[in-house]
């Protein structure tokens, strides 16, 4: 019999011991994922170089094997302010801090050490990927006209796959999203100027390395370079002045809310950015629109960004 594709079930759960599977399952572990797709068996294939008295390829030896996930995640709060949204556990594993403010809102914010890590279990029919010791980067992406979304890619150690009998999974704790618009998107501004945006992004880029050594396997995130973009529609430079702001280099702070109900606001902060050179302009709808490319920058340390959910 063939193998659904659709058949897919992505189960992640926080590690207490690095590398240590903690048996996430489909009750309180389920992810409701769009777009995944699983390179089951990443790494370098190394060949013997033997010296043969005859013509003919030689075989391979697979090395640095490990596993890599990518999909998409609603941004959506968990629809309860203070409570923690299911894909929580998943920015966590991306070098970033929760902190939960019982009753009242939950905050991400980015981290330079004492880094989370998380297990996979990836079933496609009855076939199981387990990758252990994951961890990742992210991009938060806002699109008028479309859903906000967290798009995630994740990189675990390997693990040979296995026959395993289904979970089921349990998506309930997934709220609904809510389309990004001018009712449901109240504030985006640059610098307090109120601006019409199309689309927005911020990407981690967190850099992702498998570390497989003799006495140290692990997959580590040895550096990051947050980045923000930001579509708009272009406003004469005595309103806004980015040609100006990149030749000073001058910092500039960036807002943007998404939602208006209660446990689905989800508010973007980045405190202090500098605006890069303008290199381009951009025509839609016969409209000049500005594509913005500003870098989230840290005052004292890991404040470079945060998301609030409340």
């Amino acid at each position: 019999m063939p193998i659904n594709w659709k058949s897919k079930i992505i189960l992640f759960e926080i590690e207490t011991v690095y590398g240590t599977d903690p048996a996430p399952v489909g009750a309180d572990n389920a992810v409701l994922a769009i777009d995944g797709k699983l390179s089951p068996m990443e790494g370098e294939d190394v060949s013997r170089e033997l010296e043969m008295p005859f013509l003919g390829a030689q075989g391979m030896i697979p090395v640095g094997l490990r596993a890599k996930l990518s999909f998409k995640v609603e941004l959506v709060g968990s629809g309860t302010p203070g409570t923690a949204p299911k894909w929580g556990p998943l920015l966590r594993a991306c070098a970033v801090a929760q902190t939960v403010n019982a009753g009242v809102s939950v905050v991400y914010n980015p981290v330079s050490s004492g880094h989370e890590s998380g297990t996979f279990h990836f079933y496609i029919g009855d076939t199981r990927h387990v990758f252990t010791g994951a961890r990742g980067t992210a991009t938060l992406r806002f699109a008028a006209q479309a859903i906000p979304y967290l798009e995630f890619e994740f990189t675990g150690l390997w693990a040979e796959p296995s026959e395993q009998a289904r979970p089921t999974p349990v998506l309930t704790g997934f709220a609904q999203p809510v389309i990004v618009t001018d009712a449901n998107t109240p504030t985006f501004s640059i610098n307090s100027v109120i601006m019409v945006l199309r689309e927005a992004a911020l990407n981690l880029n967190n850099q992702v390395e498998p570390r497989l050594l003799v006495n140290s396997t692990s997959i580590l995130i040895t550096d990051r370079a947050d980045a923000f973009s930001a579509r708009v529609e272009a406003m004469p430079v005595s309103a806004f002045n980015p040609y100006a702001l990149a030749n000073a280099r001058t910092p500039v702070e960036v807002a943007l809310v998404h939602g208006t109900a209660a446990g689905k606001i989800a508010t973007l902060a980045l405190p202090t950015c500098q605006v890069k050179r303008l290199s381009g302009l951009e025509n839609a709808q016969n409209t000049l629109e500005w594509p913005l490319e500003l870098i989230p920058l840290a005052a004292s340390g890991n404040d470079q960004w945060s998301l609030s959910l409340s």
